[in-house]
C-alpha cells in the first residue's frame, strides 16, 4: 500500500477499515509512506502485522534522488507481487519500477477529482497519462474520479471499491453521547463538528466563516474539529486561537475515538471543495447525526435517507448557519446501521470480496 502519510484521511481510513477485516493469515498489507513523521495509524498498523517502510516526499528538486530510492526499495525487497498506490499520479515513479521488475499486480487508486486548475495541474496532468502504461489493475471509488484519473477508457475495466465502514461501530448509543458530552465538557452545548485533515479541499475557511454566523444564532454552540495534518493546519489552529471566538472552537487532533466523538456531536458540517467519496461523512450518518454537505460532494455519499442536505458553496454563510439551525433543531437519533448495510456500504462483505480479488489477481502462495 503506497500512501503520503498514514493519517486519518478518507483514502487511509478507507485501508484501515478493509485491513482490520481481512484474514491476515492469508493476506498482509505493508504500507510505503513519504513522511518520516509516523502516521496517525502506524501503532495499529504494526498490531495487526503490517511493516512500514519510508520513502523521502516528492521533490521537483530532488526527484533524482527519490527515484534512486524507490529503485533500491524494489531491489532489496523482491517479495512483493501486488503493489496498490494510494497517491493517485504521484505514484507514477513507484509504479514505473515496479513494472521493470514484472510484478504481477500494479494499481493506482482513484480517490478524488481535483476541481478546477492550480499551479500543480499541468504537472499532474502530464504524469496521470505517464503512469498508465505501467499498471495492470485501476481502483477507483466512483466513476467520476476514475474518469480523472484514468480517462473514460481507462475506466471501462476499472475496478470499484466501495468506501465501506464497519456500521455496528458507529450505532448510536445515548449512554456513550453522554459520557462523551460530559468528558470532554460539552454539555449544554450545542456541538458542530468535523472530522478530516486541514487540506484546502476540506475549506475550513469557509466553516469557519459558517460557524462564526451560527454563533449569532446559538451562542452557545462549539465547533469541534478531529484531524491532523494538512497544509492548513497551523493557519486554522492561529485561526482557532483568537480571542474573539472565546474557547468556542476546539481542535482535537487526530484521535482514534471518532466513532466515540460522533456520538457526542448534534450536527455535521462537510463544505469541501471536493471528495472522491466522503468517509467521514458516511461515518456521521452511520452515528445518526444530520449531516450539511457541499454540493461538491457526490451524491451517492448520501445512503441514510433523510439525514444528509446539500448547499451550495456560492450561498452565504448565513444561509448554511440557518440550515444547521434548522437541521440540528429537534433531531432525533436512531441507530443507521441497517441503511448503512443495506446500501451495501458495510465493511465485512466488501473486505471479504476485496481480499478473494487481491489473491486470485496476485497468486497465493
Amino acid at each position: 500500500m503506497v500512501f503520503t502519510i498514514m493519517n486519518r484521511g478518507g483514502a487511509e481510513t478507507m485501508v484501515m477499515n478493509y485491513y482490520r477485516h481481512i484474514d491476515r493469515r492469508r493476506l498482509q498489507f505493508d504500507f510505503l509512506v513519504h513522511r518520516e513523521t509516523p502516521g496517525i495509524y502506524e501503532e495499529e498498523i504494526r498490531e495487526l502485522g503490517g511493516r512500514i517502510y519510508r520513502l523521502p516526499p516528492i521533490t521537483l528538486s530532488g526527484l533524482a534522488a527519490y527515484r534512486r530510492e524507490v529503485a533500491r526499495f524494489f531491489d532489496e525487497h523482491p517479495e512483493y507481487r501486488l503493489v496498490h498506490g494510494h497517491c493517485s499520479e504521484l505514484g507514477y515513479w513507484v509504479y514505473r519500477e515496479a513494472a521493470a521488475r514484472n510484478i504481477p499486480f500494479i494499481a493506482a487508486h482513484a480517490h478524488s477529482s481535483p476541481l478546477g486548475m492550480d499551479k500543480n495541474s499541468l504537472f499532474r496532468f502530464l504524469l496521470k497519462h505517464l503512469m498508465r502504461p505501467y499498471l495492470t489493475h485501476r481502483f477507483t471509488c466512483n466513476e467520476l474520479c476514475g474518469r480523472w484519473l484514468f480517462g473514460r477508457k481507462g475506466m471501462k475495466d476499472a475496478v470499484v471499491v466501495r468506501n465501506a465502514i464497519d456500521a455496528g461501530k458507529f450505532s448510536y448509543s445515548p449512554e456513550t453521547r453522554e459520557r462523551v458530552r460530559r468528558e470532554m465538557g460539552w454539555e449544554g452545548k450545542l456541538v458542530a463538528g468535523h472530522t478530516g485533515n486541514f487540506s484546502w479541499p476540506k475549506n475550513h475557511e469557509f466553516l469557519l466563516r459558517v460557524f462564526q454566523a451560527f454563533l449569532g444564532l446559538h451562542p452557545d454552540s462549539l465547533l469541534v474539529l478531529a484531524g491532523s495534518g494538512g497544509e492548513k493546519e497551523e493557519q486554522v489552529r492561529q485561526e482557532a486561537e483568537r480571542a474573539e471566538w472565546r474557547g468556542r472552537i476546539r481542535l482535537l487532533g487526530g484521535r482514534d475515538d471518532i466513532p466515540d466523538l460522533l456520538q457526542g456531536m448534534d450536527v455535521f458540517v462537510f463544505p469541501s471543495w471536493f471528495e472522491g467519496f466522503g468517509i467521514a461523512m458516511l461515518e456521521a450518518q452511520a452515528a445518526g447525526l444530520p449531516v450539511l454537505a457541499s454540493d461538491r460532494v457526490p451524491e451517492d455519499a448520501a445512503v441514510v435517507p433523510g439525514h444528509v442536505s446539500f448547499l451550495s458553496l456560492r450561498e452565504s454563510p448565513e444561509v448554511w448557519a440557518r440550515k444547521m439551525e434548522e437541521l440540528a433543531r429537534g433531531w432525533r437519533r436512531n441507530d443507521t446501521a441497517a441503511a448503512i448495510r443495506q446500501a451495501g456500504l458495510d465493511i465485512a462483505g466488501n473486505a471479504q470480496k476485496l481480499q478473494e480479488f487481491y489473491l486470485e489477481q496476485g497468486g497465493e502462495s
